[in-house]
């Protein structure tokens, strides 16, 4: 079973006259990317929260956000008098020397200014953290089950396409005939021309032959190839959080389609290399996504 890195979970949590909110949304990485947006209120907590998503993500980019609702009547928050002012003396001093008028509602463009509202600061409530702590689990629990259900879906798109790579494979046999054929006319009309122009000797010219027909056996990277998908398909069923696994052997699959493709030397076999080809390709921009 594979998992994808693309998830989102929320959850909601009510506790003293606040509405929490989070938020935990992960996307394809190379690495692990966490990104975090909390109240100052819980900033202190932000390593425990990355320690926690590393643990159970994994790896993907990651976004993380608490945001806080107050639904009661204590506040705590005080404006910074200070701050405004400040503000208000620069958006004056630039409003006259370019002759533009201050308009009514300037006071409320300066409240959104950042330092503007402060909030009092306090210790954090150890209940209270374990409350959100808890939500947090369930949070990421949730990413992890949109993850689940994006795999399931990738895995199946994929098996469809290596099990078409295999197919495609057994396609190239009907040909081999024909194309063996065609190296052996190839070769020889190539020798009776030099034969021809020059003493040789004919057993020589039969080694050449044997040794160019070995060169252009493909039954090695044929072997290869079906050993390389069969062992996709193992890893893909028996092992989690294997995309990078999944991605090297989809490397040596490739190796192979593209040895068959340069020994072809047959136009329709050629054709099935190339939809080997379009195929694999499939299949690794899907692996990007895969944790």
């Amino acid at each position: 079973m594979i998992l994808s890195m693309t998830g989102f979970g929320r959850e909601l949590l009510e506790y003293n006259n606040k509405k929490i909110c989070i938020d935990v949304k992960s996307l394809n990485s190379k690495q692990t990317d966490i990104s975090t947006r909390i109240p100052i209120y819980y900033k202190e907590k932000d390593l425990e929260i990355r320690k926690l998503l590393s643990a159970k993500l994994i790896r993907g980019k990651i976004d993380f956000i608490i945001s806080v609702e107050h639904t009661g009547t204590d506040i705590s928050s005080s404006v910074n008098t200070f701050a405004v002012e400040n503000y208000y003396q620069q958006i004056k001093s630039i409003a006259e020397n370019k002759s533009i008028p201050i308009s009514n509602d300037i006071l409320s463009t300066i409240l959104r200014l950042p330092e503007v509202l402060q909030s009092e600061s306090k210790e954090l409530d150890d209940e209270e953290w374990q409350a959100v702590l808890k939500t947090t689990d369930k949070a990421v629990k949730s990413c992890i089950d949109y993850r689940k259900e994006e795999g399931k879906e990738i895995e199946k798109d994929i098996l469809l396409k290596i099990k078409s790579i295999l197919k495609l494979l057994t396609e190239i046999q009907k040909y081999e005939k024909e194309r063996i054929e065609l190296l052996k006319k190839k070769l020889k009309d190539n020798l009776d021309i030099i034969i021809s122009n020059s003493d040789s000797d004919n057993n020589r010219y039969e080694q050449e032959i044997i040794y160019y027909l070995e060169k252009l056996d493909i039954n090695e990277e044929k072997s290869r190839l079906e050993k390389h998908c069969n062992y996709f398909i193992e890893t893909l069923n028996r092992e989690e959080n294997q995309g990078k696994k999944l991605g090297f052997i989809a490397q040596e699959i490739g190796r192979e389609i593209n040895t068959l493709g340069s020994k072809a030397n047959h136009a329709e076999m050629q054709k099935i290399v190339i939809n080997m080809k379009d195929e694999l390709e499939k299949i690794k921009e899907q692996l990007f996504n895969v944790l």
